[in-house]
This record gives structure tokens, sequence and C-alpha cells, in this order.
């Protein structure tokens, strides 16, 4: 089995009006030895919006901004702006995150060339009700049968509500193109999915349409192991390494005690990376610390976000929903050991 380190908590919540409630989530970009967090800031009644924080190197905090870089504005996101992610595509940062209206998570996006001023662009995700889901991905057949059961829900949530749509989270880009392509994962439960584009202009309705009647083409990962049984999702940005595209993703289990968040590893071709290569059996970290096993969510360890330091990987993730820590592990020795369980 691989080794891990579990470094500890790195950021907490303050007294701060806008993160008074909880930490957590956080997307991470670093460059020039500084680490960028852009992290999840709740403050009490479950508002979120994005704070901003510098480390030196992968652990030391050395500034953070008392205010908020994004927040609320729009109707579609009045409950909270969530769990962002960050990379840079040519000389264009793009930060992914959930979009909650207290009705519908669904997946947006901002841009920025310079982390301090984001343009947001909407909802990117599709709008699409559980009865259009289940339709259109039924047509071709052969759709794994928990996807229409594990959101079924949404079809009675809409006697309340007509603005009920499946939710679609975790919205996760690539750090580059491929094949000319900009390519980013989202997650419809139970699985993760995959999306190839040649721009944004692309995501429109008619798109939306014909990717789910050929849903299951897009299907990038599926729960297989015990630890991921109940679903998984997206979890830091795809690292490019020598072996293929490594994939730090969250995994959940619903045991005796209620659902286990835990951190999980998988590789994938660097050319085809809707292939692939292999699949850690077992989680890469699960909680065992009280800082991950008590909090607003207990049992969670939610991976976001990673730095690479001497060839160390660092991931950043969520703990018990109410902080930030860091686990650590060496970036050779996971490879090795998921191309030691190819499939």
């Amino acid at each position: 089995m691989v080794h891990v380190t579990k470094e500890g908590v790195i950021l907490q919540k303050t007294h701060l009006g806008f993160e008074n409630e909880a930490v957590l989530n956080p997307g991470v970009i670093s460059f020039d030895g500084i680490t960028h967090i852009f992290y999840r800031a709740v403050r009490k009644g479950n508002y979120s919006s994005i704070g901003h924080c510098k480390l030196k190197g992968p652990l030391k905090v050395m500034e953070r901004l008392e205010t908020p870089v994004l927040f609320p504005q729009f109707d579609y996101e009045s409950q909270g702006v969530e769990d962002p992610r960050i990379v840079k595509i040519d000389d264009l940062y793009f930060m992914s995150y959930t979009a909650y209206d207290m009705v519908n998570a669904l997946g947006a996006l901002a841009t920025s060339r310079d982390l301090v001023h984001f343009d947001k662009h909407g909802i990117i995700t599709p709008r699409i009700s559980y009865a259009d889901f289940k339709h259109l991905a039924e047509c071709q057949g052969k759709v794994n049968e928990k996807y229409f059961r594990i959101n079924r829900q949404y079809e009675d949530m809409i006697k309340f509500d007509e603005r009920v749509f499946v939710w679609d989270k975790n919205i996760i880009f690539y750090p580059r193109r491929i094949d000319g392509k900009i390519v980013f994962m989202h997650r419809i439960k139970p699985g993760i999915q995959i999306v190839k584009i040649n721009a944004l202009s692309d995501l429109t309705k008619e798109f939306w349409d014909d990717y789910f009647l050929h849903f299951n083409e897009h299907i990038l990962m599926d729960p297989i192991f015990e630890h991921e049984a109940s679903y998984i999702g997206g979890g830091c940005p795809p690292i490019e390494t020598e072996a293929g595209w490594l994939l730090i993703y969250h995994g959940v289990h619903d045991a005796p005690s209620g659902f286990i968040y835990s951190a999980c590893a998988a590789l994938f071709d660097i050319h085809d990376p809707c292939k692939e290569l292999a699949r850690l059996p077992y989680p890469l970290f699960a909680p065992e610390y009280d800082y991950e096993l008590s909090g607003e969510v207990s049992n969670v360890c939610f991976p976001t976000g990673h730095s690479i330091y001497d060839d160390t990987l660092y991931i950043y993730y969520g703990a018990a929903d109410e902080q930030i820590a860091v686990a650590s592990v060496r970036l050779p020795e996971l490879i090795n050991e998921l191309l030691a369980h190819k499939k």
C-alpha cells in the first residue's frame, strides 16, 4: 500500500462574517513557490462564498484575505458558490464551482487572467429534469440502472418546485487542451462523466440533448469497489504524468454509521483520457483523525486541490466539512502502486 502522511489542518474558520461557520473544499494552483488556495467559506445559515489565501510552499500560510473573491450575485447561486476547482488553460484561469440556489446545485464557471478579477460565465452544466434525463439516456439502453434509481428523488421534488433539475456537480477542467479540445469532468450520481468541446459556446441545449442520447459513451468512471460503492465524484484536477493522467477523486461508502467519504486514485491514458488504465482497490486515505471524523458532516475526506513540490504530491481536502487539511504522498510511489493494479 502507498504511504500517505497526514500533514494536518492548515485552515480553520475565523470570526469574519463570511467564514464563521466552516472553511472547506479548496481549489488550488501553485507557481513560483506560492500555492494559491481558493476555498469554500461558509457563514452561519449555510451561505457560501469563496475565500483566498496564499501559502509559501505547500503548507505555510503567508497571506489570507479578509473578504471573499467570489460571492453570490445571481439567482442561480443565491444560496452560495461552493467547492471551487481551478486550472490554467492557455493564458486563462478556469475556476469551476457549484452554484446553489436552495433548489438546484449545478456547475458554473468563472475565469480570470490575474487571480484577482473573475468574470462569471454562469451555469455550464445542463438544466435537465429527471424525466428528460431518463428518457434521453434510455434511448440507446444499457445504462446502469443506479443512475435512474439514485436520481429519482428529483422527480419527487418537482411537486414542490417546477425548477427542479438533476444535480450536476464537481465540474473539473483538465489543465490543458487535449487534441485541441477543452475537456472537463462533471458528476451525475453515481459516476463521473466527461465532456469534450471546442469552446464554451458549444454547450447549448442541443449539445446536451445529444450528449444524453449517448450518455453511456460519456461515463468516465462508475463505482466498482466497496469503499466507493454508493457513488463517486471528481476531486482534484487531473495531474499529467509520464504514466498517464492521475486522477484523485472521492469515493463514498454507506456504512452503518453513515456515509464515509474517502480520497481515491486512478490512472488514465495520456492521449485518451477516457481510457482507464488502473484504479487503486482501496482508498488512498480515509477519515481517521478527530478533525476528519467529527465536524459539520462527520467522516469526510473530500479532496479538491493539489500541489507538487520535489516529487511530493500534496492533496488539499475538506475535513468533516469544517476545516481544510493536507495529506502528502510521494508521486513516484503512488504511480508505481497504480501501475501494479493495471487493468
